[in-house]
């Protein structure tokens, strides 16, 4: 990978030698963090048995809801009540994402003000998502730049936290590398997609999506798997 790391973007402390697959997991053995397995789900895997399912995982990330690539409107994702309520009752950590196709500002607040509106009523501990990714068709956010991703993805989750929830953005390599300004989100937590055996992005991330081909009790079919990263506090020294 060609490109010149941002300064204030802190590099990621996780090494090869620390990560061990088991039963096609990958297990950190490190000591720098506490490692927790999670899932995030949509409406394409329809009916979860959120029971079933926590007995392999630690926490669910849900769709909340998107925005059309085509003509823009704003929807809720069908099973959005369904899984939150499902994987809250089951005792699992739970977050939100939503899939952006904000082509300025004002959309990307709008959106935020969308989740915001849904999140009502919802127990949610992890931080509200911003996923913008480009749209292999032909979308109305071709042509959209790099400056106007990341304008769109502050604004997104400067909306979110001003209402009092923590805020993050997805992103893979190539929007990691060649297009969110990283710089400019270093205050909101990081989820990488990186599917492999062990999470060779240069910065540091919160969240790390190693798989689109997971299996979990209660889902039907591919799960997309990630492990959560939680800094473990050194002991205080007298």
């Amino acid at each position: 990978v060609w490109m010149t790391p941002y300064e204030n973007v802190p590099a990621s402390a996780l090494t090869r030698e620390e990560f061990r697959t088991v039963d096609g997991i990958p297990v950190y053995t490190g000591s720098a963090f506490a490692a927790e397995l999670g899932v995030d789900v949509s409406e394409h895997q329809w009916g979860v048995d959120w029971q079933a399912a926590a007995q392999k995982l630690d926490f669910a990330y849900v769709r909340l809801g998107y925005r059309g690539y085509t003509e823009g409107g704003l929807f809720l994702d069908p099973w959005y009540e369904t899984n939150i309520t499902g994987a809250a009752a089951a005792g699992l950590d739970t977050g939100v994402y939503f899939f952006s196709q904000a082509v300025n500002v004002g959309e990307a607040i709008e959106e935020a003000e969308f989740v915001l509106e849904n999140l009502k009523g919802h127990r949610v501990n992890l931080p509200v998502i911003f996923d913008w990714e480009h749209v292999e068709e032909e979308a109305r956010t071709d042509g959209v730049s790099e400056q106007t991703m990341t304008d769109c993805a502050v604004a997104f989750c400067r909306t979110v936290t001003n209402a009092g929830c923590d805020a993050g953005v997805y992103l893979n390599r190539k929007l990691g590398y060649y297009g969110f300004d990283l710089s400019r989100l270093s205050d909101y937590a990081r989820w990488v997609s990186v599917p492999g055996d062990f999470p060779d992005f240069y910065y540091a991330c919160d969240f790390w999506q190693f798989t689109f081909e997971g299996t979990v009790p209660g889902i039907e079919g591919n799960a997309d798997l990630n492990l959560r990263f939680i800094p473990v506090s050194e002991p205080e020294k007298h």
